[in-house]
């Protein structure tokens, strides 16, 4: 009985280890964040087998889900929400900061683990990757300046409305397939944006409340104007067919969203 009890514990150690790359006879690692600053070109802990690391990839220029306080180290709710997943599989993390775009390519072509970065799930996502559950929803909003305000309600937005988003966004999609917008200005980084919608050279932008409310804060030339495009969610992808992986996300997921963890996480980035 001994025996067989041993062989159990194993195996399941095994089942654990092996999501991050590690192996069962390994020491659980102390979760640690860094930030990469760029794409990076090796395949994903799973694959590589580089120890006990889960590799996350994202764009850090999300606040409050993830941004740089010293122009280095990534942080917000969704590292906060990695480290937790990191955690609970006994790995290390190691966050590589990335264009949004190169982020989900990362994913599919399995460099990364998994990509959290504000990431809603859309049908064409869904063919490239898999998603966990959704764990926290977000409005899209209009950000304008406030000289020029060249719109001053959400319903004015028309095709002929020269609008800013961040490349590969819903919001870049909602533009292109709903609003039909023609002159669409897409970016890799909101400050650049906002840098263009302070200059006149773009009438507003459309993006995510939160990063909306931070960008504000941070240009007291900009203002959000009332009201929503649409809500939006979000939730982690991973390489398609990583069932092991995604359950385990999934898991912690559900975990930290029971216990109203994601909520706290999102207070504790917005009111710094």
């Amino acid at each position: 009985m001994k025996k067989f009890t041993a062989v159990l514990l194993a195996g399941v150690m095994a089942l654990s280890m092996a999501a991050c790359g590690g192996s069962a006879d390994g020491e659980k690692e102390t979760t640690t964040t860094a930030a990469a600053g760029s794409e990076s070109e090796g395949e994903s802990s799973a694959a590589a087998g580089n120890g006990t690391t889960l590799i996350m990839a994202t764009e850090a220029g999300f606040a409050p889900y993830e941004y740089t306080e010293d122009g280095e180290t990534v942080v917000g709710v969704d590292v906060d929400i990695a480290n937790e997943i990191a955690a609970a599989m006994g790995c290390e993390l190691e966050i590589q900061n990335m264009d949004f775009d190169s982020a989900l390519l990362a994913v599919q072509q399995g460099k990364a683990d998994f990509a959290a970065a504000g990431i809603s799930v859309t049908p064409e996502r869904q063919e490239e990757m898999d998603f966990s559950i959704e764990y926290t929803t977000s409005k899209q909003v209009v950000v304008v300046n406030k000289s020029a305000k060249r719109v001053a309600a959400v319903d004015e937005l028309t095709a002929d409305t020269i609008v800013g988003v961040q490349t590969g966004t819903v919001a870049d999609t909602y533009c292109q397939d709903d609003l039909g917008t023609k002159d669409l200005r897409q970016y890799s980084k909101f400050m650049e944006a906002a840098m263009d919608l302070k200059n006149d050279k773009i009438d507003c932008i459309i993006m995510d409340s939160l990063p909306a409310e931070q960008m504000v804060k941070e240009n007291e030339d900009l203002e959000v104007l009332d009201g929503e495009v649409f809500t939006d969610k979000y939730a982690i992808a991973v390489q398609k067919g990583n069932t092991e992986l995604l359950d385990q996300i999934n898991e912690v997921l559900q975990k930290l969203v029971d216990e109203g963890k994601v909520e706290e996480f999102i207070i504790n980035h917005t009111t710094k």
